[in-house]
């Protein structure tokens, strides 16, 4: 991931108000769209609960400006025609791959340096784990959409953000050659971040919680 550059995040962002419906507001995949051009992301994978739909235009955007490419990730073959579906003609800039998220990111896609979660996958915890447990040479952004359908994110101590943009985004930046496991049996304490968000005020509660030996405590 090379250093942010002001120029693609603009024309990354305009791109995608003309291949969308212009809203009231920026919305979640102009954001998506200049988040990822703008760090100049060459590999970006989106992991998806059901058919894809604008975030994933948001990339093909930002893949327009940087050259990338982009990669979606689908539970079965009905999402994938609904994707085709919605998509229209977008869908020839993107690789679909039918497979488990977290699988593909640890063992196909482990330098993919844009990431985009839905929170609505019932493991998206788990593929957030293996995104950072796969390592990045040059380190990498993860986002999960649709935040507040869920209300928590633990990042394994990585910054995380949350940023009250559609239906949540948290952005999560992934240190070069990060690891999620820093504990390894080395008597050392480990520590996780945990976002939680009040549904009822919207507030956001930041909480740092710590364990020996790996072992999770829920906050």
């Amino acid at each position: 991931m090379g250093c942010w550059s002001a120029e693609n995040a603009t024309n990354a962002y305009l791109k995608t108000l003309r291949m969308g419906h212009r809203a009231k507001e920026p919305d979640v995949a102009e954001f998506i769209s200049a988040l990822a051009a703008g760090n100049n992301a060459q590999l970006m994978v989106v992991a998806c609960a059901g058919a894809a739909n604008s975030t994933t235009i948001a990339l093909v955007a930002a893949a327009h400006q940087t050259g990338g490419r982009v990669i979606c990730i689908l539970r079965g073959h009905e999402e994938l025609q609904l994707s085709k579906d919605a998509l229209g003609h977008h869908a020839c800039h993107v690789e679909f791959v039918i497979g488990e998220a977290g699988s593909l990111l640890l063992n196909h896609y482990s330098e993919a340096d844009f990431v985009l979660i839905d929170c609505k996958l019932e493991n998206h915890e788990a593929i957030l784990r293996a995104t950072q447990a796969g390592g990045k040479r040059n380190g990498a952004i993860v986002v999960g959409y649709n935040a507040f359908s869920r209300g928590s994110w633990r990042s394994g101590g990585s910054k995380t953000q949350l940023l009250p943009i559609g239906d949540g985004l948290l952005v999560t930046r992934i240190s070069a050659n990060a690891n999620i496991d820093r504990s390894c049996g080395n008597g050392k304490k480990s520590h996780h971040w945990i976002v939680k968000v009040d549904q009822c005020t919207g507030e956001e509660h930041v909480f740092r919680v710590r364990f020996p030996g790996g072992k999770q405590i829920e906050a």
